[in-house]
C-alpha cells in the first residue's frame, strides 16, 4: 500500500505487525471502526479474536502474555467499550503482566464535552497502568506503539493504554512507520547490578546454615530459573515460591518447599519461621505470604533483590536491598557463593514434610483435591493451568505440581474472579500444541462464562473443570471460622445446568462428574477429545476448607493446619 493512501488506522495496524503482534483480543464499537476496517483493509495477517465481552479481552491478552511471555493487545471502542477492561486491566498489572490496549475514542473536538460513548479512560486508569497515552496527532502512532510495546515489556511489565480518537485513526498517515522511541526519562534496569550488594549478599549467605530462597513472579518474567536452580543446588538451600512463583523452581525437586503464605504447605511456612536468612528473589512480599510484617522473619537476614526499586522496603524491612533484574542478579551472584552446611537444616526440613504432607481425607463426597490431583497424574504435571479465585484456586496450587515455567497461571494480587476461562483462552492461543486445563468455581465461572463461544468457535481444546460446590467457597470457609457460620451472600443456589449449557455451543462436549470413583474415566475422556472445548461440571462437597491457612493480618506462626474445634477471633484482614 502506497505511503500517501495510508490512514492512522492502517499505520497502527502495521506497527502491530513490526512488533510481532500475532493476535488481537477485540470488541468492536463506533469509535473503533476505522481500526477494526483497517485489519481488513490492509490483509494483515495479524488475527482478530472476537470476544463476547471486553473484560474477556482483557483476560485474553492476559493469559496470552503470561503464557508466551510477550505482550497481549486488546482493541475495543470508547466509553462502556474501554471502561468494561478496567477489571482485566487492573488484574495484569498487580501481576506485572504486559498487555497493550488499544481504545477507541471519541473525535477530538468533542473530548471533554460527554460526547456519546466517551469516557476519560486516561484518567480513570491511571492508578492501574504502568503508562498511557492519548494520540492527538496521527502521523505520532507509530512513536507511540513502538514506546507502548517497549514500555509494557521492559523493567516491571504492566499494562500500557493507547487511546486514538476517532479522527486521529481517520486521518491521513504521512510519518515514518519505524518512528525511534523519545522516552528520555525512562530507564529500566537492564543487566545493570549492583556489585556491592551482591558482595553483600554472598557474605550474608556465608554465614547462614538455615536459608530460605523465596522465588516470586519476577523470576519467570527474567528467564531467570536455571540461575535460581543452580543456585540452590550449589548452596543446598531450600526454595520457597508465591503463588504466582509456582514454576520458578520444580516443585518435584528435593529441595523444593513448594508455596508459602496463606494456604502455603505447612512446611514452607515452618521454614520462614524458622530460617536464619531469607532471600526473596523477583517477589515483592506482599501481604499474603509477610502476613504480619512486624512479626515477619524477625530473627533472620531479610535480602531483597527486585527490578522496581518502589517495591523496596514496602511491606517490610530488609537488611540488604538490591536492585535488578533477577537474571542478572542471579549471575552476578553465582561465582561469589558456595556450598553452605545445612545438612541439619534440610533433614529438620524433611521431617516437616513427612509430619505435615498436603492431605485430604479419602471418604465421603467428591472432593477438589481428588479432581485436581487426579488431573496432575493424567497430564504428569505437564499442562497449563489455568485458575480462578477461591477455594479451588489454593488446592490447585496445592495438589497440582508445578515443574514447569509459565505453566500456573492465576490472578494473584487482585484476586479477580471471571479470570480462568478467558486467560485459558488467551494461552491456547499462544501455546496451540499444548493441553491447557481450567480449573475454576461455579461462581468465577459464571462471571465469564459467555466466552465459551470464543472457545467454542475456534475450537479450542480446553479442559474446563467446574468445581461446583454451590457456595462462594472461600467467603463461606471465612464465615464459618470466624462469624459463628453465619452465612451471608455466599449461598449459589438456582446455579445453572453447566452441562446443558455446554452443550448448546457446537462442538463442546461436556460431563457431570459425582462420584470418586469416575474421575479417572472422566478426566481420561476430557483428555482424549481435541475437536473442541469440553467442560466437567463436578460435584464435589460443598463445606469443605483449605487447610493449612494462616488468618489475615497474622503471622505465619499463627498457621492453622487442620479444621479448628472452635470459633477463632475475627481476622484483621480481607480474604
Amino acid at each position: 500500500m502506497p505511503m500517501e493512501t495510508m490512514d492512522g488506522a492502517q499505520a497502527l495496524i502495521r506497527c502491530l505487525e513490526n512488533e510481532g503482534v500475532e493476535y488481537i483480543f477485540g470488541y468492536s464499537g463506533g469509535a473503533a471502526i476505522p481500526i477494526f476496517d483497517a485489519i481488513v483493509t490492509t490483509k494483515t495477517r495479524i488475527k482478530l479474536i472476537l470476544v463476547r465481552h471486553e473484560q474477556g479481552a482483557a483476560h485474553m491478552a492476559d493469559g496470552y502474555a503470561r503464557a508466551t511471555g510477550r505482550p497481549g493487545v486488546v482493541l475495543v471502542t470508547s466509553g462502556p467499550g474501554a471502561t468494561n477492561t478496567i477489571t482485566g486491566i487492573m488484574t495484569a498489572h498487580m501481576d506485572s503482566v504486559p498487555i497493550v490496549v488499544i481504545s477507541g475514542q471519541q473525535i477530538r473536538s468533542m473530548i471533554g464535552k460527554d460526547a456519546f460513548q466517551e469516557a476519560d479512560i486516561f484518567g480513570i486508569t491511571m492508578p492501574i497502568v504502568k503508562h498511557s497515552y492519548l494520540v492527538k496527532e496521527t502521523n505520532d502512532i507509530s512513536r507511540v506503539i513502538r514506546e507502548a510495546f517497549h514500555i509494557a515489556s521492559t523493567g516491571r511489565p504492566g499494562p500500557v493504554i493507547v487511546d486514538v480518537p476517532k479522527d486521529v485513526s481517520s486521518g491521513p498517515f504521512t510519518g515514518d512507520l519505524h518512528a525511534p522511541m523519545d522516552l528520555p526519562g525512562y530507564a529500566p534496569p537492564g543487566d545493570q547490578v549492583q556489585m556491592e550488594a551482591i558482595h553483600q549478599i554472598a557474605e550474608a549467605l556465608s554465614k547462614s546454615s538455615r536459608p530460605v530462597l523465596l522465588a516470586g513472579h519476577g523470576v519467570l518474567i527474567s528467564g531467570a530459573m536455571p540461575e535460581l536452580r543452580k543456585l540452590a543446588e550449589t548452596l543446598q538451600a531450600p526454595v520457597v515460591t508465591t503463588l504466582l512463583g509456582k514454576g520458578a523452581f520444580p516443585e518435584t525437586h528435593p529441595l523444593s518447599l513448594g508455596w508459602m503464605g496463606m494456604h502455603g504447605t505447612a512446611y514452607a511456612n515452618k521454614a520462614v519461621v524458622e530460617c536464619d536468612l531469607i532471600m526473596s528473589i523477583g517477589s515483592r512480599y506482599d501481604d499474603r505470604i509477610v502476613g504480619q510484617p512486624s512479626r515477619f522473619c524477625r530473627n533472620a537476614t531479610r535480602i531483597h533483590i527486585d527490578i522496581d526499586p518502589a517495591e523496596m522496603g514496602k511491606m517490610i524491612p530488609c537488611h540488604i536491598y538490591c536492585v535488578a533484574d533477577a537474571k542478572a542478579a542471579l549471575r552476578a551472584l553465582l561465582p561469589h557463593v558456595g556450598r553452605l552446611k545445612t545438612e541439619e537444616w534440610l533433614a529438620h526440613l524433611d521431617e516437616y514434610k513427612s509430619r505435615w504432607p498436603l492431605r485430604y481425607p479419602r471418604k465421603g463426597g467428591l472432593k477438589m483435591q481428588h479432581v485436581i490431583e487426579e488431573m496432575w497424574r493424567l497430564t504428569q504435571g505437564r499442562a497449563v493451568v489455568v485458575t480462578d479465585v477461591g477455594q479451588h484456586q489454593m488446592w490447585a496450587a496445592q495438589f497440582y505440581r508445578t515443574d514447569h515455567p509459565h505453566n500456573f497461571l492465576s490472578s494473584g494480587g487482585a484476586g479477580t474472579m471471571g479470570y480462568a476461562l478467558p486467560a485459558a483462552i488467551g494461552a491456547q492461543f499462544g501455546r496451540p500444541g499444548e493441553t491447557v486445563v481450567v480449573f475454576c468455581g461455579d461462581g468465577g465461572f459464571q462471571m465469564t462464562m459467555y466466552e465459551l463461544a470464543t472457545a467454542a468457535l475456534h475450537r479450542l481444546p480446553l479442559k474446563i473443570i467446574v468445581l461446583n460446590n454451590h457456595y462462594l467457597g472461600m467467603v463461606r470457609q471465612w464465615q464459618e471460622l470466624f462469624y459463628d457460620d453465619r452465612r451471608s451472600g455466599v449461598d449459589l443456589e438456582g446455579n445453572p445446568d453447566f452441562v446443558k449449557i455446554a452443550r448448546a455451543y457446537e462442538g463442546v462436549k461436556a460431563w457431570n462428574l459425582k462420584r470418586s470413583a469416575d474421575v479417572r474415566k472422566v478426566l481420561s475422556r476430557a483428555l482424549a477429545y481435541h475437536d473442541g472445548p469440553c467442560l466437567i461440571n463436578a460435584e464435589v462437597e460443598k463445606t469443605d476448607n483449605v487447610f493449612p491457612m494462616v488468618p489475615a493480618g497474622r503471622a505465619l506462626e499463627d498457621m492453622i493446619i487442620e479444621r479448628p474445634r472452635h470459633r477463632m477471633e475475627k481476622p484483621t484482614g480481607s480474604t
